[in-house]
C-alpha cells in the first residue's frame, strides 16, 4: 500500500510537472517541492506506525475485551448455577417449611385432643373421688352404725347374762354322775357353806359353753350358771374374792362373771394396766361391765375408757411415771390394729 501512494505521489508530482505554466520554473520553486515531498513520506510513515501502535492497541484490547467477555460469561453461568442452586434450596425450604407447618398443626391437634382427654379424665377422676369420698362416709356411717349396733348387743347380752356365773376348770364329764346345778350346789358348799344353806339362792339354768366341745381344746368348756337375781351373783362373787382360793373336791377352780364378747374384750384391755397398779399396791379393779377401779393419791378413780385414763395421768407426774411403758405398749398396739386395717 506505500508504494502504491508513493507512485501516485510521483504521478502527481510529473502532472505537477508537466502542466503547463504561464510563469517560467526557477531554481527555488523546485527546492520547494522536494522538501514538501520528503515530508508528506516522514509524515506518512509516522502515521503507519501510529496505525500500527494502534492496531496492536486494538488487538489487546479486543483480546482483553474477549477475555472480560469470557470471564463475564463463567460468572453468568456460576450465578446461573447459582440462582438455580438457590431457587432449589429455597423450593427445598419451603417444602420444609411447609411439613413443618403441617407437624406444627398435627402437634396442636393432637395437643388439643390430649387436652380434652385429659379434661374428661379429671373430671371422671373427681367424680370417681366424689365417689369414694361419699363411699368412705357411707362405710364410715355403716362402721359406726355397726359399733353402735355391737354396743346395743352386748349391752342386751350383758343384761341378759348379769344374773350368771361363769365356771372355769370344771372338768368334762364330771356333770355326768349329777347335773351342773347339782355340782355348783357342791362348789357352794365346799367354798362357802353359808350360802349353800341360803334357800333364796336358786339356779335357774346350767350349761357348757360352747355347746360342742372341742377335742383339740386341752382346756375344759366353761360352765354358767343362770341365778335367779343379781344380788345372788353378786354375794357369791363377792365371797370368791375374800376367799381368793376357790375349789372342786380339792381342784382349783374360778368364779367370775359371765360378759358378752364385747364386754369380755373390753375388760382384757384393762389387765396390763391393772397389773402395774396391782404391783403399786393401788387396788386396782375392773367393775361392771368394763370399768377400772384404782386408789390414787387416797381416792378412789373410776374410768371407763383408757382415753380419760390417759388425760387423768397426764394431770399425774407419778402416776404418767407409773404407767408410762404400758400405756406406750397399748398406743402402739392401737397403731398397728388400725394399720391392718
Amino acid at each position: 500500500m506505500p508504494n502504491n501512494k508513493r507512485k501516485n505521489l510521483g504521478n502527481k508530482n510529473k502532472e505537477v510537472t508537466m502542466t503547463p505554466s504561464n510563469e517560467k520554473d526557477t531554481p527555488i520553486q523546485d527546492y520547494e517541492d522536494d522538501d514538501m515531498e520528503e515530508m508528506q513520506e516522514a509524515d506518512l510513515k509516522k502515521l503507519i506506525r501510529t496505525l500500527r501502535s494502534s492496531q496492536k492497541q486494538i488487538l489487546e484490547l479486543h483480546k482483553a475485551l474477549m477475555d472480560k467477555i469470557e470471564n463475564l460469561s463463567r460468572e453468568n453461568e456460576i450465578l446461573r448455577r447459582n440462582q438455580n442452586e438457590t431457587k432449589q434450596l429455597v423450593q427445598q425450604e419451603t417444602g420444609i417449611v411447609t411439613e413443618v407447618k403441617n407437624s406444627i398443626d398435627q402437634m396442636k391437634n393432637t395437643l388439643e385432643s390430649l387436652t380434652n382427654r385429659m379434661g374428661e379424665a379429671e373430671e371422671r377422676i373427681s367424680d370417681l373421688e366424689d365417689r369414694e369420698q361419699e363411699r368412705i362416709q357411707s362405710d364410715q356411717r355403716k362402721e359406726e352404725e355397726i359399733r353402735n349396733l355391737k354396743h346395743i348387743v352386748g349391752n342386751l347380752q350383758d343384761t341378759i347374762k348379769k344374773p350368771n356365773i361363769r365356771v372355769l376348770g370344771v372338768p368334762e364329764g364330771m356333770e355326768r354322775e349329777k347335773g351342773l346345778e347339782d355340782l355348783f350346789s357342791e362348789i357352794l358348799a365346799e367354798n362357802f357353806p353359808g350360802l349353800e344353806k341360803d334357800r333364796e339362792i336358786l339356779v335357774q339354768e346350767a350349761h357348757r359353753t360352747p355347746n360342742k366341745h372341742d377335742q383339740k381344746r386341752s382346756s375344759p368348756r366353761h360352765v354358767v350358771i343362770k341365778l335367779s337375781t343379781v344380788k345372788h351373783k353378786e354375794k357369791i362373787l363377792k365371797c370368791a374374792r375374800e376367799k381368793r382360793q376357790i375349789t372342786l373336791r380339792g381342784s382349783p377352780i374360778r368364779l367370775t362373771a359371765d360378759f358378752s364378747s364385747e364386754t369380755l374384750q373390753a375388760r382384757r384391755e384393762w389387765r396390763d394396766i391393772a397389773q402395774v397398779l396391782r404391783e403399786k399396791n393401788c387396788q386396782p379393779r375392773i367393775l361392771y361391765p368394763a370399768k377400772l377401779s384404782f386408789v390414787n393419791e387416797g381416792e378412789i378413780k373410776t374410768f371407763h375408757s383408757k382415753q380419760k385414763l390417759k388425760e387423768f395421768v397426764a394431770t399425774r407426774p407419778a402416776l404418767q411415771k407409773m404407767l408410762k411403758d404400758v400405756l406406750h405398749t397399748e398406743t402402739q398396739k392401737h397403731g398397728h390394729q388400725y394399720e391392718r386395717r
